[in-house]
């Protein structure tokens, strides 16, 4: 049987699918727009539907059946937004959106389309906002050791300073580092970035997991030189430089700079087959 003979079932499927989640995905739609930390999440459902359209041609190839274990994934997805919805948590209903996407795949379409469609659904979870519990729990030490770290490289330049926790004293200005400048803005947004290049540019799976582990140490390190660039431009130049455009276009050129790294990382990667 093919995919286009079941579209009847999919179409019900989408339909029952938005009117269970009709308010819960525009809350999240919200938090994409007015939380800078979870603005990335416009892009993924479109990055989500490019993987999709990359596989059309196997799609229409596929033979369609139904797993039963579908199913269980639907069963628990409705247990999770029940969870969620009691507990007013967020994540968990969002999450169980995801979940109940691939149960319905799963059980209407079968294990071939399902393995086809997997990448694209399970990307998906990029686009949900962390919670403030587990985005707190990474930030705080991220913020340390990016303090820490930046410090040490300061004072091997031959500059004065100290820190104090995430405060950074320079002689003229004293700097903090603060949720913003923690890295888990450019950590989130690498991630999903290196997440959709190794799924589009690279078929080997070590290859993609190394693509993707990579994005934690080079989103680090570039935050880490964006703090060690504003503490050395504020101890010459003054606050300025650790203040309004400058400061944000710094954020702007370290995650370009990232952005490269992966680029360049991959191609050394394709040297390896």
């Amino acid at each position: 049987m093919a995919l286009r003979a079941e579209w009847l079932p999919l179409a019900m499927g989408v339909v029952v699918i938005a009117l269970t989640y009709r308010q819960i995905v525009p809350p999240m739609v919200r938090d994409w727009y007015f939380d800078d930390n979870a603005s990335h999440g416009f892009f993924i459902p479109l990055i989500s539907g490019y993987l999709v359209w990359t596989r059309r041609d196997a799609l229409a190839r596929a033979p369609v059946g139904s797993n039963p274990v579908g199913l269980f994934l639907v069963v628990a997805a409705a247990a999770m937004l029940v969870a969620g919805w009691l507990a007013s948590e967020f994540f968990t209903m969002r999450a169980s959106l995801v979940v109940a996407l691939c149960g319905c795949v799963l059980y209407w379409l079968g294990t071939k389309v399902f393995s086809l469609l997997a990448p694209a659904l399970l990307f998906l979870f990029f686009m949900i906002p962390l919670p403030a519990i587990a985005y707190d729990a990474v930030a705080f030490p991220l913020k340390l050791f990016v303090s820490w770290l930046s410090v040490g490289v300061l004072k091997a330049m031959g500059i004065m300073v100290l820190r104090e926790g995430n405060v950074i004293m320079l002689p003229n200005i004293t700097l903090e580092v603060v949720d913003a400048c923690s890295g888990m803005r450019s950590l989130t947004s690498l991630l999903a970035l290196a997440t959709a290049y190794a799924l589009i540019f690279l078929r080997s799976p070590w290859q993609r997991l190394v693509l993707v582990a990579s994005a934690i140490p080079i989103a680090i390190a570039a935050n880490t030189l964006r703090v060690i660039g504003t503490g050395f431009l504020a101890r010459r130049m003054g606050s300025a430089a650790a203040q309004g455009f400058f400061h944000e276009f710094t954020g702007l050129a370290t995650f370009v700079l990232a952005l490269a790294a992966l680029a360049a990382l991959h191609q050394v990667l394709r040297r390896f087959k």
